[in-house]
């Protein structure tokens, strides 16, 4: 592979002439054959670094990522550009993966997402076999380790995926991970040889500023009146998102909300408005930011507290990408402190709670003893706590524990397109006969609008197509129902659903296991993790910025001069002239009589701090004698 050719890929899909720091190493590693940990700051041009290789290699790049939403985007993204791209997911029906996958096999195609959970299922197994593959990409890739702060026991399932593909290259990628946990990445992940590129963490142009309040919007407000330009406020739930931001526009600061339970639509409006600027302020949950770059972000407000200093450093990051003065301020009070240790009874319920809640879960969805795998239910968490009394916040990490556990997957408001494939040939197609006058003009407008739809499926938009026929999107809809039961297009409603997937088959309570590595152990290192973050908003002398290098394990950095502490450490130095003011008053007291600190203290007109660092300096350098406790004059 000729450098030139990766250079005239980045200039021909993306239009750049240049790789950012760090991409062109990455790139050159992978097609070198090597296996590759690159530790990349959020916003720093990952998907490059795979992207290109991809290209230039022969054959289909498998990519493992746990986020549907966003691996539907960069498909999406990648076919806008003439990039041949697909994905599998828990979201979709077993033909369409199968169709998936063949297509990948015969198809040419250049990048296949997949979902942790598909590794393992027996029908991609079989078609890998006969796919053409020329590199694993493995994205998030902490969550493979039980060290990490988003462990998930699905991103083993790499491991057997590396047994069937031992000759190909794997790039790792992670924009958070201690050294303990990178190098857990690389052993779980059966890297040939140790290989770890990475960028520094340290963002000198942020300034990391914690701010003690009781009163946390009034000081949001004045926050966002004194520095101007775009803004996050992140928040933890979706109820405060939309009180705060309607707080904000009575106070005339432009804002919104976003959290994951709103309209992918709705999402996508709010979010385009924001990047555009037409929106000044967005009061998020943490779902808002995967994937955005928006480079003018000028403050990041944490209003409550995240779980992890990992958390908090990446969602802090999205500020300041265009390298201008930012500024990531995390707001405290003291009951602060009570609300991170309650997440960590929420967080981890007691066993028994779960096992309680594992059997109302299969009874709720009739599932019996032996039987469920493979199925998947639309689940709504709402309906199935009220039926069962449980509390909301206990039962939702009820279930992702026996996630972890391998029984079940809840995902989240995925919010599928509709997507259609033309299931018989050209020539059946043209002899046939629709049952209403609308359906063929309903097809043909598909045809012209969508390609691909003999071998796979598209995606559709209903209003698309009623603006081009002039029918309403509800007579689209009833037509590409029809035309579906006539067979001759398979049709897959829009839907926005939350769903319970069974990995397994129901056990019998008695038997359902939780281990250590997924209760015991990550509820310690949860712990930690929380104490770190009190301990960050609470330490009142250190630097913040030196505060968060040093737990991604990098030693020796200098104070940023940014932060608040480092700015009051500086306004509390003494002066040249203050030192020697003091001085001089220190030595005519002690020309009269011998004195403690405390008196010297409290007779002099200066900071008591100020005097005792006087003091200790005469002490030490030998100007001034001590004698249990009381300072003298030497003669």
């Amino acid at each position: 592979m000729l450098e030139s050719d990766i250079y005239s890929i980045l200039k021909r899909y993306w239009g750049y002439d240049s790789f950012r720091p760090l991409q062109e190493d990455i790139i050159k590693s992978v097609l070198s054959g090597k296996d590759t940990l690159a530790l990349m700051p959020t916003g720093g041009g990952k998907s490059i670094t795979f992207q290109v290789p991809a290209l230039a290699l022969e054959g289909t790049c498998i990519v493992i990522t746990p986020l549907i939403a966003l691996m539907e985007d960069q498909v999406a993204n990648l076919r806008r550009i003439d990039v041949k791209a697909a994905h599998i997911h828990s979201g979709m029906t077993r033909n369409e993966i199968a169709t998936t996958l063949e297509n990948c096999i015969y198809g040419n195609y250049k990048l296949l997402y997949v979902s942790p959970e598909r590794l393992a299922s027996e029908i991609f197994i079989e078609k890998l076999k006969l796919m053409r593959v020329s590199m694993i990409v493995v994205d998030e890739a902490h969550c493979i380790s039980q060290w990490g702060y988003d462990f998930r026991p699905a991103y083993l399932n790499i491991g057997e995926l590396r047994k069937l593909l031992p000759d190909k290259p794997v790039l790792a990628l992670t924009a958070t991970a201690t050294p303990e946990v990178a190098t857990d990445i690389q052993k779980n992940l059966f890297f040939r040889e140790e290989l770890l590129f990475k960028t520094s963490f340290a963002r000198p142009n942020i300034a990391y500023v914690v701010r003690k309040t009781d009163d946390k919007i009034a000081e949001l407000v004045g926050i966002l009146k004194k520095v101007p330009g775009s803004a996050i406020v992140y928040v933890r739930n979706r109820r405060r998102c939309k009180e705060i931001a309607s707080e904000l526009q009575e106070r005339d600061i432009s804002a919104d909300f976003f959290h994951a339970g709103l309209d992918s639509r709705i999402k996508r409006k709010k979010q385009q408005l924001w990047k555009d600027g037409a929106c000044r302020v967005i009061v998020a949950t943490n779902a808002f930011g995967m994937g955005i770059d928006k480079p003018d972000v000028r403050v990041v407000v944490h209003i409550d507290l995240p779980n992890s200093p990992e958390e908090y450093f990446q969602e802090a990051g999205r500020c300041g990408r265009d390298g201008k003065k930012s500024y990531a301020v995390a707001l405290y009070s003291d009951k602060d402190k009570q609300v991170l240790k309650k997440r960590i009874i929420d967080t981890f319920p007691e066993k028994e709670f779960i096992l309680q809640v594992y059997e109302s879960l299969c009874n709720y969805l009739q599932v019996a003893v032996g039987f469920g795998e493979g199925g998947m239910h639309d689940f709504e968490i709402n309906s199935f706590r009220e039926r069962y009394g449980y509390p909301l916040l206990p039962l939702y990490n009820a279930l992702k524990i026996l996630e972890l556990c391998g029984y079940i997957e809840y995902v989240e408001n995925v919010d599928t397109s509709a997507r259609l494939m033309i299931i018989v040939d050209r020539e059946e197609l043209y002899r046939w006969s629709p049952v209403n006058p609308t359906d063929e003009t309903v097809l043909e407008c598909v045809m012209r609008s969508y390609s691909g739809l003999f071998t796979e499926y598209s995606p559709v938009q209903a209003d698309v197509i009623a603006r081009r026929t002039g029918l309403s999107a509800d007579e689209v809809y009833k037509s590409l129902v029809s035309i579906s039961k006539q067979k001759i297009i398979h049709y897959i409603p829009r839907k926005q659903t939350p769903y319970i997937y069974f990995s397994a088959p129901r056990e019998e309570q008695k038997y359902v296991s939780i281990p250590k590595a997924v209760y015991e152990e990550r509820k310690e290192r949860f712990v930690k993790r929380i104490e770190m973050m009190i301990k960050y908003v609470t330490h009142d002398k250190k630097c913040r910025q030196l505060m968060l290098l040093e737990y991604f394990g990098e030693k020796g950095g200098r104070p940023c001069g940014m932060c608040d502490n480092c700015l009051k450490r500086e306004s509390d130095e003494i002066s040249e002239k203050e030192f020697a003011e003091i001085m001089h008053a220190i030595k005519i007291l002690l020309a009269k009589k011998n004195m403690s600190a405390r008196e010297i203290a409290e007779e002099l007109p200066y900071r008591k701090e100020n005097v005792i660092e006087v003091l200790r300096f005469l002490s030490d350098e030998g100007y001034i004698g001590n004698d249990d406790g009381l300072y003298f004059q030497w003669n």
